[in-house]
């Protein structure tokens, strides 16, 4: 007599109201970067008349005018440097006491923990008068470093709970063969634990980057200077400048996110891998 050895059928889960639900925000999400992208290429008449069609005649010069603008590429590279600086080191900062935190036993260990996840439920909006008075008691108005450790402080709490979680994940074995190989607490740190965790690190450098990239309402506390504005203070002035010509500011808007934009699409894979590492290993 023949088994049937066919595998016993899994019931099928409906899928289909998770996907409809996941179509509908993603909608959301790209309609209004669609609309800015599609308005950039139009008049303002025919932005008026036909704000949600394509355009009919396609209008390069919203884009190429903010292109050849020397003030754009400024607040481009300033940017830029800001989001550099402030990812490495918060960073590096989050991974030492992530570090700690995760393979290290002392007394107060977890308070000092719980001291820096507090740091989550201060809002930053609250902080900001005391932060100008502090720097500028340190001379640090109009100087991007104003910038760069005012946003590392705030950007250390979430970094080192993503940090902890993975470093406590890694296998203590792991651990206990690179110290009977002769490695060093902070040996097995750089060249074991490091390298595994880059999933983790890049998880964090992209919400980093992104963080910094988008901050609007620290530079325009410290920065009163035209030459050390950001992206988001540039968008501000331009609308201002440009308030009757909605066009070339959805150009401009579009060309300010490209950077974030395609940053976040070449970390996304790892993003999502320093996101769920934390629970798979073991």
């Amino acid at each position: 007599m023949r088994r049937d050895r066919r595998k016993p059928a899994t019931p099928r889960r409906n899928t289909l109201p998770l996907h409809i639900i996941a179509i509908v925000v993603g909608l959301f999400m790209v309609a209004p970067v669609g609309y800015a992208l599609l308005g950039g290429f139009k008049d303002n008449s025919e932005l008026s008349g036909n704000p949600f069609g394509l355009p009919e005649a396609w209008i390069t010069a919203n884009y190429t005018d903010v292109l050849g603008s020397g003030s754009f590429w400024l607040q481009v590279w300033n940017s830029t440097f800001i989001a550099v600086v402030t990812t490495v080191l918060t960073v590096a900062l989050a991974a030492l006491a992530g570090f700690v935190f995760a393979r290290f036993a002392f007394r107060g260990r977890e308070l000092f923990f719980t001291l820096f996840t507090a740091g989550l439920m201060f809002p930053f909006a609250v902080a900001i008068l005391p932060i100008f008075v502090l720097l500028r008691t340190f001379g640090l108005l109009d100087n991007p470093l104003g910038v760069i450790l005012t946003q590392a402080a705030f950007g250390l709490p979430l970094t080192i709970i993503i940090l902890r979680g993975f470093f406590r994940s890694i296998p203590g074995e792991i651990e206990e063969a690179a110290t009977i190989d002769g490695c060093s607490p902070f040996g097995f740190f750089w060249r074991i634990l490091l390298p595994m965790a880059r999933p983790a690190i890049a998880t964090v450098s992209v919400l980093a980057v992104v963080g910094s990239w988008n901050n609007f309402m620290l530079p325009l506390v410290v920065f009163s200077e035209e030459s050390s504005w950001t992206l988001p203070l540039g968008i501000q002035q331009f609308q201002g400048q440009y308030a009757s010509d909605t066009a070339r500011i959805l150009a401009y808007l579009i060309l300010a996110m490209v950077p974030a934009l395609g940053f976040y699409a070449i970390a996304e894979r790892h993003l999502v891998g320093g996101l769920t590492a934390g629970a798979t290993k073991g």
